[in-house]
């Protein structure tokens, strides 16, 4: 799974959310740190108001939570989430003892990202695409 710093790295970088069923994210609150959570139609349902979304609480073991604004939720991409928005620049994803290399193309030329977590060195790779773009 993405670590939260790198969650956090690609939000400040311009990475939106728009959640949908099976997304995991965590809360920005001290109290929330270790707890992570699932859109689900059952238990967390996006909703949309004019005022803005967000990520309504059903019942169940988040009793104590009704709603909170998206703004206020922490995305944890997927490995395939990742990988989608790399699109056609995904080359490869190597595993090597200590770590994982994900190549992409960019420009022509074939860029490396190695981290010891394989969504990480995904989200190094968007962090790079988002960075081009801007």
């Amino acid at each position: 799974m993405i670590s939260t710093e790198m969650a956090l790295a690609l939000r400040e970088a311009g990475l939106v959310w728009h959640p949908r069923s099976g997304d995991r994210f965590q809360l920005d609150e001290p109290e929330f740190d270790a707890d992570v959570f699932t859109v689900s139609e059952m238990t967390v349902e996006p909703r949309d108001y004019p005022t803005g979304r967000i990520l309504a609480f059903n019942g169940t073991t988040e009793w104590a939570l009704d709603s909170v604004a998206t703004e206020d939720a922490l995305w944890l991409p997927s490995e395939s989430q990742l990988r989608e928005m790399l699109r056609s620049a995904f080359r490869s994803l190597r595993r090597l003892p200590d770590t994982y290399e994900v190549e992409i193309a960019v420009g022509g030329a074939s860029v490396v990202f190695d981290h010891p977590e394989p969504a990480d060195a995904y989200a190094l790779a968007v962090l790079e695409l988002l960075r081009r773009i801007q």
